[in-house]
């Protein structure tokens, strides 16, 4: 029988409470077990001594019997110093930009250099009168209809003839 020193969760939803267990591997993480040699609880401070507790004889003597320790109890013992710490496994490089990515982000940063290198052109608060902006005449406004969708033209028709309305009302008035 190979012995395993796990966690075995507890506690309500989304409060977990562990116990640190030593149980056969077969069996279910929260299963039947040999023997409970402690208790963590993630929930309070990492210096708080409620932390982590251990009985530290009990698991010397499952360690000497042969019971392996799961990732997360190793670190726990590997902190205390009962065991080596186990060594940290090379990340992949998955999650790093692809070399596409970092070409895109190369050419970014020499474009913006060249920008700010380059000399700013002073602008005055007078604008001459060539800058001003020309209304639009009335084949540029017939124009502009021709690109609208039907909706837009129909709504465009509704407003010229109310503002031909409105110019007939004052002529009627005036004269």
């Amino acid at each position: 029988m190979s012995l395993k020193i796990r966690l075995s969760r507890g506690g309500a939803k989304k409060r977990p409470y562990y116990r640190v267990v030593v149980a056969d591997s077969r069996k279910p993480r929260d299963g039947r077990y040999i023997e409970r040699v402690g208790t963590y609880n993630p929930m309070v401070a990492k210096d708080h001594p409620e932390r982590l507790k251990l009985d530290d004889e009990r698991i010397k003597y499952w360690l000497g019997v042969g019971a392996r320790p799961s990732d997360r109890v190793a670190r726990f013992l590997g902190d205390l110093g009962m065991i080596d710490k186990p060594p940290i496994p090379e990340q992949t490089k998955q999650h790093l930009p692809r070399a596409k990515t970092l070409k895109r982000q190369k050419e970014a940063e020499e474009k913006a250099k060249k920008a700010a290198e380059s000399p700013v052109e002073e602008k005055t608060d007078e604008t001459p009168a060539d800058d001003k902006p020309e209304e639009k005449t009335d084949e540029a406004k017939t124009d502009d209809k021709a690109d609208d969708t039907p909706e837009e033209k129909a709504e465009d028709d509704k407003a010229d003839e109310k503002a031909d309305d409105k110019e007939d009302k004052k002529d009627k008035k005036d004269g």
